[in-house]
C-alpha cells in the first residue's frame, strides 16, 4: 500500500525545523549574501537548538535521523537560504564518511569533539584535474611508520577555512592510482595545510569555499577512514545519502521562490486586476506548483529507498538531484520573470535563489555526471 503520510516523529521534525529557518535563517539570509560570510551564528544556533548532524546517532551527538527525515529537514533549510542551508549539510557531507566507514573508537573520539566545539567539518574530495573524476586524483598519503604524509592539492571544499578537521581523500599507491583511494580524517590545523582565501562566488556566499594545499601534512594511521584503498567505495557511498539532500534543498528553494512569486503576483495588479488572474502568469504559476510536487516526490522515492535498503541507490539518488536541481533553476528563474523588475532587485529576494540554485546543478557531481551514473545504471539493469 502505497502512503505518502508522514510520521508524527517526521511532522515534529518539519515543525522543528520549519521554525528554526522562520526565526534565524530567513531574517538574515539576505546579510549573509551581502557579506558573503560564514554564519557562525547561525551554526552555533543550530547546535544549541539540535539542528546540527541529524543523521548521526544519538550516542555520538545527532538524532538518529533516517534519510528521509533528513529531507524533510533539508528542504526546511534551503526554504530559507541554500547558501547557510548547505554550511549545516556540508558538515554531514563532510562526516557521512566516518558515519558510513569508521571504527567505533573514531566515531565517538572525532564526533565527541567536533559536537563538544560545537565545530564543522570539510570534504575535500575535488581537485584542480580532477572533480567529476575522481579515479583523476592525484593528491597522495604515502605511510611512513605509524603515519602517513599527504601532499596535493584540493579545490571547492566546503567550511575549509572553518572547519576543525578536513576529510581527505588521497592514493596511497600511485603505481596503483585510484585502486588505492582512502579516506583520512585530517585536523584542520595540522602543519602543513595551506587554506587559501575563500573563493568568490555568485551565489550560495554565505557557503565558504577554499583551496587547500597540503605539504607533507602528517596524518596519524588511527585518523584512516576504513581500509586502504576503500577511498572510491566511501566517496560513492556518501554521495547516495548526500545527493537527495542537495535535491530537498533545491526543493525548498524552489518552494519559497514560488510562495513569493505567487503571493507577489496576487497582489500586483495591472488593467484593474491582479496579474495572477491573467493567464500567462496563471499557467506559469501552475507549471511552478506541479514541477515541486514532482520533485518533491521523486527526492522522497530516493530517501525511502535507501532507507529500506531497496537497490538502484546510486540512480534514484542522481535522478533526485539531477532532476530536483534543474527544477529549482527553472522555477527560480520563472519566479524573477513574473515578478518583472521587482523580481530583479535585491530586496525581494528570489534573484538571490535564482542564484542559489545554478550551484546546486555542480556540486557533489554536475548534472551532466548525475546523466551519466543514471545511463549506467539503467543499461545494467
Amino acid at each position: 500500500m502505497i502512503d505518502f503520510s508522514l510520521t508524527p516523529k517526521q511532522e515534529a521534525i518539519v515543525e522543528k525545523y520549519r521554525d528554526f529557518t522562520d526565526r534565524i535563517i530567513i531574517p538574515k539570509r539576505l546579510k549573509y549574501d551581502d557579506l558573503a560570510e560564514f554564519p557562525w551564528e547561525i551554526v552555533k544556533a543550530a547546535y544549541d537548538e539540535g539542528i546540527m548532524n541529524g543523521p548521526m546517532i544519538p550516542e555520538y551527538g545527532g538524532h538518529g535521523h533516517s534519510l528521509m527525515d533528513g529531507v524533510l529537514a533539508s528542504e526546511e533549510l534551503g526554504a530559507g537560504c541554500v547558501g547557510i542551508g548547505i554550511c549545516i549539510d556540508a558538515n554531514t557531507l563532510a562526516l557521512t564518511p566516518l558515519y558510513i566507514a569508521a571504527e567505533e573508537a573514531q566515531k565517538k573520539k572525532f564526533f565527541g569533539e567536533i559536537i563538544e566545539k560545537k565545530g564543522v567539518a570539510s570534504y575535500a574530495l575535488t581537485e584542480p584535474n580532477a572533480g567529476s573524476d575522481v579515479q583523476g586524483i592525484s593528491t597522495t598519503a604515502i605511510k611512513k611508520g605509524d603515519k602517513y604524509i599527504i601532499n596535493g592539492h584540493k579545490r571547492f571544499s566546503t567550511n575549509a577555512e572553518v572547519s576543525i578537521y578536513i576529510t581527505v581523500f588521497a592514493i596511497t599507491d600511485p603505481e596503483k592510482g585510484s585502486r588505492s583511494l582512502t579516506a583520512f580524517l585530517v585536523p584542520t590545523d595540522s602543519p602543513g595545510i595551506d587554506i587559501k582565501p575563500r573563493l568568490k562566488k555568485m551565489g550560495q556566499k554565505a557557503s565558504v569555499q577554499n583551496e587547500i594545499i597540503f605539504t607533507d601534512v602528517e596524518v596519524p594511521e588511527e585518523n584512516r577512514i576504513g581500509a586502504e584503498g576503500y577511498g572510491f567505495i566511501i566517496a560513492m557511498k556518501t554521495f547516495d545519502r548526500t545527493r537527495t539532500g542537495v535535491a530537498a534543498l533545491s526543493v525548498g528553494n524552489a518552494r519559497a521562490a514560488y510562495e513569493t512569486a505567487k503571493e507577489w503576483t496576487k497582489e500586483r495588479k495591472q488593467f484593474g486586476k491582479p496579474i495572477a488572474a491573467n493567464q500567462a502568469i496563471g499557467f506559469m504559476l501552475a507549471e511552478m506548483a506541479t514541477k515541486i510536487e514532482t520533485a518533491r516526490m521523486l527526492t522522497w522515492y530516493a530517501a525511502w529507498a535507501y532507507d529500506n535498503d531497496k537497490r538502484k541507490l546510486n540512480k534514484l539518488s542522481a535522478m533526485s538531484k539531477l532532476y530536483a536541481s534543474d527544477i529549482a533553476m527553472e522555477v527560480t528563474t520563472d519566479a524573477v520573470q513574473a515578478m518583472g523588475g521587482d523580481g530583479y532587485t535585491w530586496e525581494f529576494g528570489v534573484e538571490k535563489r535564482m542564484r542559489d540554485a545554478k550551484l546546486c546543478q555542480i556540486y557533489e557531481g554536475t548534472n551532466q555526471i548525475q546523466k551519466l551514473v543514471i545511463s549506467k545504471s539503467i543499461l545494467k539493469e
